[in-house]
């Protein structure tokens, strides 16, 4: 396998480029949260931004080397779709999203303000990905790939340059997982600096992919994605980023939709912090398997805040 291109060099980079607005987010011990996990958890907390998750960082820095006035593409559930948006609006770029037409409401007006011109796709966001490189093709634009282009994980790696200021070494760094920047790029910034820690990835019970494609070393597709983790719904994993992976990440792990509730509250009664099911992945694993976190230092990302609207009640103060 060939050698990752996401490099410590390049996420140092990214930390002295990408705009303040995304940088030193909330970091602290959730003491309340050692209740429910047994573990000392400390919380990151990527939602305190102008797009209410972690993609802003891999976005801006992404484009902050692309020509103004010249015109990007991308696909997205969503919330890289934002990051996009608002990088582009801000580096005098326009901006092209192609999403699925199942789009969480808040994502896709929160796309559209901030001015970028989005293209609804029948189907899922792989479906929405290949209409996007399609037409970027056609048109002669570039397009962009979160998890595939290493200037995106090197922007997400600065969580871990953040992460890495904690004043003792984290014990396990738990990282949602869907395309795998952030893995990829948080991973290989903590390894080179606390190689001792260890790294482990969550995805969705409902979106396997890229859960069985890390196991097996080699793409495995899924024909279909059930989960309420949108953000994470990968079908078809992309290469590079199981290549960016592969030597920072120590294991990956599934959690299932009931036990993303679970943390989705858990957060809410504890801290007080909302998150949409993705963001919560790195808790659910934690309620999933307390037993292998017991006694720890925890850090775990929340990644994302941008809730479907019709949702949000049932999800945060329901019943499974």
């Amino acid at each position: 396998m060939q050698s990752s291109q996401v490099t410590v060099a390049g996420i140092a980079r990214a930390a002295e480029t990408i705009d303040p607005v995304f940088l030193d987010s909330p970091q602290y011990l959730a003491e309340p949260l050692e209740e429910v996990t047994g573990a000392r958890v400390v919380v990151k907390v990527e939602t305190a931004n102008p797009v209410r998750c972690f993609k802003g960082r891999g976005a801006d820095f992404r484009l902050a080397s692309t020509e103004p006035g010249s015109t990007v593409v991308c696909a997205s559930a969503g919330n890289f779709g934002q990051g996009i948006a608002y990088a582009a609006r801000e580096r005098g770029v326009t901006a092209v999203v192609f999403v699925s037409a199942a789009v969480t409401d808040s994502k896709l007006a929160r796309m559209r303000q901030l001015g970028a011109d989005v293209r609804l796709v029948d189907g899922d966001f792989d479906g929405a990905k290949f209409a996007g490189s399609s037409f970027a093709e056609a048109e002669g634009h570039q397009f962009i790939e979160d998890g595939r282009d290493p200037a995106v994980s090197e922007g997400a790696g600065t969580i871990g340059l953040e992460l890495a200021r904690w004043p003792s070494p984290f014990d396990v760094v738990v990282l949602p997982l869907g395309n795998g920047a952030l893995a990829a790029g948080v991973g290989r910034w903590v390894k080179a600096h606390s190689p001792e820690t260890e790294i482990i990835a969550v995805s969705a019970a409902g979106a396997p992919a890229m859960h069985r494609s890390w196991h097996s070393g080699r793409v495995e597709h899924t024909d279909t994605v059930d989960t309420i983790s949108e953000g994470v719904a990968v079908r078809l994993p992309i290469p590079e980023a199981l290549r960016d992976m592969a030597d920072v990440v120590d294991d990956v792990v599934l959690a299932d939709d009931p036990a993303t509730l679970r943390a989705m509250r858990a957060l809410l009664a504890s801290t007080g912090l909302v998150t949409e099911p993705a963001g919560a992945l790195g808790l659910a694993a934690m309620l999933t398997d307390p037993g292998r976190f017991a006694g720890k230092l925890v850090a775990t990302v929340l990644t994302g805040s941008n809730l479907p609207s019709a949702r949000a009640a049932d999800w945060l103060w329901g019943k499974d």
